[in-house]
């Protein structure tokens, strides 16, 4: 689907000045709407994530908008990552050392491993596949379904949710051969579910043991929020709620403006996609093509606005935009910006916008580089150590909540004095000769 680009700098007609136009952050987690289950066929529903079931692209395309914010959440993948993830099998069997090495050869751990990682850290949850030979005596297989295009189905009167739907959620109309839909093992009890599912164990309501013919299932691993929904909201949203990141766009928008143009940017004004979408609506315009010219023209109507207040000689403060019929929209903000800065006194404005940022994302800006210069804070080489450790340690409940998948794998495999287990690495000082050295979650045998 061809792209609409809300967000431009334009010429304000008959002044020396322009205007950035902006979509809203802060409207990324907002619903419209009460969410209620979407019906594709029969016996094939789901919940939709945001109310157009767009947020995650929403906050990967805001993500990526900005270098910082991108940078800190591969970092924090990485740390998570920390050596890779490891099957420590010293404690095993020659024969169960040889079924390891089998299903990693045959299963791309580390690929797997750093997709999980940036799931979980991008948007709080992951989702893991196991597969089965074709007589479900072992787990054979394991595959990462990119979280963003997952869908839970609606859960049942027991709270459970009983699949998955894996598609590419962004096209505007799906059929049911373009969706794959995957049983989802309980989120609570995993390993319990598939023990049921096998004919291992009797269900909780007693009933007879029956060995379910399904050789491929989904497992959720989900950090705890505060919110019980289906999809939980990672803890950087406050980032995008408050301001500070579209300040630290604004700000690059204008110097990137003074240094093409030499015309300042003098107005800001800040557009909620809702907005474009009612207006779309309201006028029927369902082409793609006409939608981006009905854009063109309403950004025009605003400079037109704006080149009236600035003629007028007036001072006007206003917290909404009345659009040239007199209907008042406050969808949009239109805020003035102080033109006496020039070029390289927005530094301070900018590392004060990064640190923000950083601090958000948990990340210290030394560990990334993001704030270079010499009339910046620099730690020694000992304090960017220390806080290499503190932020691997501080990923023990992540690798925690993504051990769980492998125990379930190890103890359907029967494979005795198996462990999963990731190593982080740990810079040392120069008097120990070596750079790094790698410390294990394990204790010996």
């Amino acid at each position: 689907m061809e792209e609409l680009f809300y967000s431009s700098v334009e010429n304000i007609p008959g002044i020396s000045a322009r205007a950035a136009f902006t979509t809203d952050s802060s409207a990324v987690f907002k619903e419209s709407k009460d969410t209620n289950p979407i019906r594709i066929d029969e016996g094939l529903e789901y919940m939709p994530w945001g109310a157009d079931n767009q947020m995650p692209y929403d906050i990967l395309r805001l993500i990526e908008d900005d270098e910082t914010l991108s940078t800190c959440q591969m970092f924090n993948a990485e740390i998570v990552y920390g050596d890779g993830l490891r099957y420590n099998t010293d404690a095993a069997s020659a024969i169960v050392k040889e079924q390891v090495n089998d299903f990693l050869l045959s299963n791309d751990l580390s690929s797997y491993y750093l997709g999980v990682c940036q799931d979980l850290k991008h948007f709080a949850f992951c989702v893991s596949v196991i597969i089965l030979n074709g007589d479900n005596t072992r787990i054979v297989r394991l595959i990462r379904k990119e979280a963003c295009y997952c869908r839970f189905a609606p859960a049942d009167k027991n709270g459970d949710i009983p699949y998955i739907l894996y598609a590419n959620w962004r096209e505007a109309s799906f059929s049911r051969d373009k969706i794959e839909k995957i049983p989802l093992l309980s989120v609570s009890a995993p390993w319990a579910d598939l023990a049921v599912r096998m004919g291992l164990i009797p269900s909780s309501d007693g009933k007879k043991k029956v060995r379910t013919k399904e050789h491929k299932f989904a497992i959720v691993t989900r950090i705890p929020t505060p919110d019980s929904t289906y999809y939980p909201i990672p803890y950087y949203a406050a980032l995008f709620k408050g301001k500070w990141y579209n300040i630290k766009q604004l700000i690059g928008i204008a110097k990137e403006s003074k240094l093409k143009n030499t015309a300042p940017i003098k107005y800001h004004i800040e557009i909620a996609n809702k907005y474009w979408e009612n207006l779309f609506r309201s006028e029927g315009i369902t082409d793609r093509k006409l939608q981006q010219e009905r854009v063109k023209r309403a950004k025009q109507e605003i400079l037109d606005f704006l080149t009236g207040v600035e003629n007028s000689g007036k001072v006007w403060f206003s917290c909404f935009y009345r659009t040239p019929d007199g209907v008042e929209t406050h969808e949009v903000v239109i805020n003035k910006i102080d033109t006496d800065k020039e070029g390289g006194d927005w530094a301070s404005d900018i590392a004060e916008a990064i640190n923000i940022i950083c601090f958000t994302m948990r990340v210290h800006s030394n560990l990334v580089g993001s704030v270079p210069g010499k009339s910046q804070t620099n730690n020694s080489g000992s304090d960017k150590r220390e806080l290499y450790t503190i932020a691997q340690a501080l990923q023990k409940p992540y690798h925690d909540l993504l051990f769980n998948v492998h125990r379930i794998i190890i103890k359907f495999n029967k494979w005795d004095g198996v462990t999963p287990d990731c190593p982080f690495i740990q810079l040392t000082t120069l008097d120990e000769n070596k750079d790094a050295k790698k410390v294990t979650t394990e204790e010996s045998p």
